[in-house]
């Protein structure tokens, strides 16, 4: 397995939780109760898989080493500003769950903001997929692939958080709100 490797099959996870965000703001538009808890879920795994494992392996490591080559700057730019507004988002959905806990209907916010949340990932995910494609061909040598990929996987509690959230995910693809329709 390569760096690149290692990020494609997170993206496959990532693309679990885009279907789970979009079916989720489905079934709060209909009016159909999700339990906090699931919601909670959903946040968790965004920011403690996408934003601080994915994203950072992707910003720390993988992006400055493509860059390091002079080459791609403008599209790893893009893509590092996608992640923000994607971290924007995530940040809405966590802030209207907290008004909605505490007493005030925000049910069409939060299902609004998961719904952009899950364009965002489709749309990001698609394009970055592109850049992996365009880096493979004509960017980084295996041995540089391998190298990274070791590096990712010296980090046992990273491992351990990726199994745990797959573990979530999972999880949250069982659920009755999960499974309508």
């Amino acid at each position: 397995m390569s760096a690149t490797d290692l990020l494609r099959f997170e993206h496959d996870q990532i693309r679990r939780l885009e279907k789970i965000t979009l079916r989720c703001s489905e079934e709060l538009l209909k009016g159909i109760d999700v339990p906090f808890s699931d919601i909670d879920k959903i946040t968790v795994i965004i920011s403690e898989f996408i934003d601080a494992i994915h994203y950072g392996r992707e910003e720390d490591a993988y992006f400055p080493c493509v860059a390091s080559y002079d080459t791609l700057k403008d599209k790893i730019h893009m893509l590092v500003v996608e992640h923000e507004f994607g971290r924007k988002s995530a940040r809405q959905i966590a802030d209207y769950m907290k008004r909605w806990r505490n007493g005030e209907d925000t049910r069409e916010s939060v299902a609004r903001f998961l719904k952009v949340y899950s364009v965002y990932l489709f749309d990001h995910l698609n394009k970055e997929n592109k850049f992996f494609d365009e880096v493979e061909e004509r960017v980084l040598s295996k041995e540089e692939e391998m190298e990274m990929y070791e590096q990712y996987k010296s980090v046992s509690t990273t491992v351990k958080k990726v199994d745990d959230m797959i573990k979530e995910l999972d999880w949250l693809e069982t659920r009755s709100w999960y499974l309508a329709n």
